[in-house]
């Protein structure tokens, strides 16, 4: 039961990581239009292109996400198959994974990262004041 809580856990890390990847570049867009500062953060900006390019190597040299791999080997410990079947893990996996080509995912991750590189000229960062 722990171990399946677990990749419970770890699938709703997962599901955080990609929701900040793609609600911070629709906060982004907005936070321009609207002149929300705190878009403009350094920290928040670099942090956002670290994780959009992370995702974009992991794709680039076909390797599996760390937090797959300890998500299927948790339910592997606690009884399961790859990718649970209770109710928490059922729905969280359906929101993250997907059955396509990889070439499909390379081309998805690669335009967004993209994407997210222009902000960075289309929204500069502003550096603080000290």
């Amino acid at each position: 039961m722990l171990w399946r809580i677990t990749a419970d856990f770890v699938i709703a890390i997962h599901l955080a990581y990609i929701a900040f990847v793609l609600f911070g570049f629709a906060a982004i867009l907005v936070g321009a239009a609207t002149q929300w500062r705190w878009v403009r953060n350094f920290y928040f900006r670099i942090a956002h292109l670290a994780m959009i390019l992370f995702v974009c190597v992991e794709a680039a040299i076909g390797t599996t996400c760390p937090l797959t791999s300890l998500e299927n080997g948790l339910r592997l410990r606690g009884g399961e198959a790859d990718y649970g079947r209770d109710f928490v893990g059922y729905w969280l996996d359906r929101l993250v994974f997907y059955d396509a080509p990889r070439s499909i995912f390379l081309a998805i991750y690669f335009t967004f990262g993209v994407l997210v590189l222009l902000t960075f000229w289309i929204v500069p960062v502003r550096h603080s004041r000290t």
